[in-house]
C-alpha cells in the first residue's frame, strides 16, 4: 500500500475519530521461524515491519494499526510453488508507555501466486485498540505466524524490537465503538475448509488447498510435500470431487517413459459421514527425465452420501502405481500422508446406496479400504521390497530404474 493510499485511508478513519494523521516506522528485528512438522529445521532471518498508527487521538477512541510487512524474514522454499490466496499472517503487537498489552492482528488470506525461492508476499496486519489512558502509547511488532493452508509457521524475535509507532493520547470525550483492545480484522476465510454447499442453486464448490507431507519410502527420497485441493461439483444427490496437487510436486527418481506415473488417493470423510472416497487421475503423457519436476494428473471420483449433514473432506493416503514398460505390471508405492486438514465442506443430503460407513461399496468406501490396495498383489510386494531397500529379482526393468550403484549402497 502506498503511502498516500495510507494516508488517504487514515485520513478518512480520522474524520470518524477526531485522530490527527496516521504515522509510521520501519522496524528491523532477528527472527526465528519453526515450521510445522514434517517441515524442515528453524530457519533464522531478519523481517523489517511497519507499524501505522494515528499520531494523535484521544481516550476512548478506538483507533486501527496496519502492520505492513515490508521485508520477510525469508524467501518461499525450492520445495513448492504457493498458490494464491493460501497465505494468512497473524502477528501480536506490543503495547507500551501509558497503556500495555498485546494487540493480536490479522491479515486476510490473499497473496498471489508465489513461486519456489520468490519473496514471500504477505498481507497487511490490521486490528483496533481501544485507547484508554492519557499518554504516549508505543506499538511495537513482535511475534507473528504465519498460515499456509492451516498450517503454522510460529516466527518469534531473537533481540529486543524498537517501537514502530507511537500515539500521543489526550483527556477527552472521544468516540468509542465498543472494540476490543484484542481484536484482529475477521478473517473471511472459512476455518473449515472451502465453500459449504447445500443453499440456493449452487453446484460448484471449491476448497481451499492444504499443505500435506508425503512419505513415499526410498522410492521418492525426500517424500512429496504439496498443497492438495479438493472441490466439488453437484451432480443430482452426488458430488463430483476434483482433486488438484501442486506443478513439480516430486522429483523423478529415474527415467521414465510416458504413461509410468498414475496416481490415486484416499478422501477421508468427516463430520455428518464416514469412511473414505477414492479418486483417481490418467497415467504422465509424456517421458519424464530423472531428476525432472512430476506433475501428478488430476484425480476424480464420486462422493455419494450416505448420511445428512455436514461433511468434511481432508486428504489422505496418495497411492502411485509405476510402470517401467508398457504393459508390464505395475509397482504400487504407497505415499503415507502426515499433518493433512480440511480442504472442502459440504452440506449434504443422504442418498440410498451412499457411504456412511466401511460397509459402502462403490467409489466411497471404509476408512481402510484404499490402504489395502496394491499391497496384496504382486506390484504392491515389489514396491515394499524397494521401499525396504531388499535387492529382489524383478527383471530387467527394476534393473533399469534402480542403479547398479544404488544397489551397492544398500548391502
Amino acid at each position: 500500500m502506498s503511502a498516500a493510499a495510507v494516508a488517504l485511508l487514515f485520513g478518512g478513519a480520522g474524520i470518524l475519530l477526531a485522530a490527527t494523521p496516521a504515522q509510521a516506522a520501519d522496524v528491523s528485528y532477528k527472527v526465528e521461524c519453526v515450521p510445522p512438522a514434517g517441515g524442515g529445521g528453524p530457519v533464522q532471518g531478519t523481517t523489517t515491519a511497519s507499524v501505522t498508527a494515528p499520531a494523535t487521538a484521544k481516550v476512548g477512541d478506538e483507533v486501527e494499526v496496519v502492520w505492513k510487512t515490508v521485508k520477510p524474514a525469508s524467501n518461499n522454499t525450492d520445495l513448492m510453488d504457493l498458490p494464491k490466496d493460501s497465505i494468512k499472517p497473524i502477528g501480536y503487537a506490543k503495547l507500551g508507555g501509558a497503556q500495555s498489552g498485546e494487540l493480536k492482528m490479522e491479515g486476510a488470506r490473499s497473496n498471489p501466486p508465489i513461486p519456489k525461492k520468490s519473496p514471500m508476499v504477505i498481507s497487511d496486519m490490521k486490528a483496533k485498540v481501544k485507547l484508554t489512558k492519557a499518554g504516549d502509547v508505543t506499538i511495537s511488532p513482535g511475534k507473528y505466524d504465519v498460515d499456509f493452508s492451516g498450517l503454522l509457521t510460529h516466527c518469534t524475535p531473537q533481540e529486543s524490537v524498537g517501537v514502530g509507532a507511537t500515539i500521543k493520547v489526550t483527556e477527552g470525550g472521544g468516540s468509542t465503538n465498543g472494540g476490543s483492545t484484542n481484536g484482529g480484522s475477521t478473517n473471511s476465510g472459512s476455518t473449515n475448509g472451502g465453500t459449504t454447499a447445500g443453499s440456493g442453486g449452487q453446484t460448484d464448490f471449491p476448497g481451499k488447498p492444504i499443505e500435506v507431507a508425503y512419505d513415499c519410502g526410498s522410492f521418492v527420497k525426500d517424500g512429496i510435500k504439496t498443497p492438495v485441493t479438493i472441490s466439488a461439483k453437484k451432480n443430482g444427490g452426488s458430488y463430483d470431487l476434483t482433486v488438484k496437487t501442486a506443478k513439480d510436486a516430486m522429483k523423478s527418481p529415474a527415467s521414465l517413459p510416458a504413461g509410468a506415473l498414475k496416481p490415486s488417493m484416499a478422501i477421508k470423510l468427516g463430520g455428518a459421514d464416514s469412511g473414505t472416497v477414492k479418486v483417481s487421475g490418467p497415467a504422465t503423457k509424456e517421458p519424464i527425465p530423472a531428476g525432472a519436476g512430476v506433475t501428478l494428473s488430476d484425480m476424480t471420483g464420486t462422493y455419494k452420501p450416505g448420511k445428512s449433514g455436514k461433511v468434511t473432506l481432508s486428504p489422505d493416503q496418495l497411492t502411485i502405481d509405476v510402470a517401467m514398460a508398457p504393459g508390464a505390471d505395475p509397482i504400487v508405492v504407497p505415499c503415507k500422508a502426515a499433518g493433512s486438514g480440511v480442504s472442502l465442506e459440504l452440506d449434504v443430503t443422504a442418498q440410498a446406496g451412499g457411504s456412511g460407513g466401511p460397509s459402502t461399496t462403490g467409489t466411497t468406501t471404509g476408512s481402510d479400504s484404499l490402504a489395502h490396495t496394491g499391497a496384496q498383489d504382486e506390484g504392491g510386494i515389489k514396491a515394499l521390497a524397494l521401499v525396504a531397500g531388499t535387492v529382489v529379482l524383478l527383471g530387467a526393468a527394476v534393473f533399469t530404474f534402480t542403479p547398479w550403484r544404488r544397489l551397492r549402497g544398500t548391502r
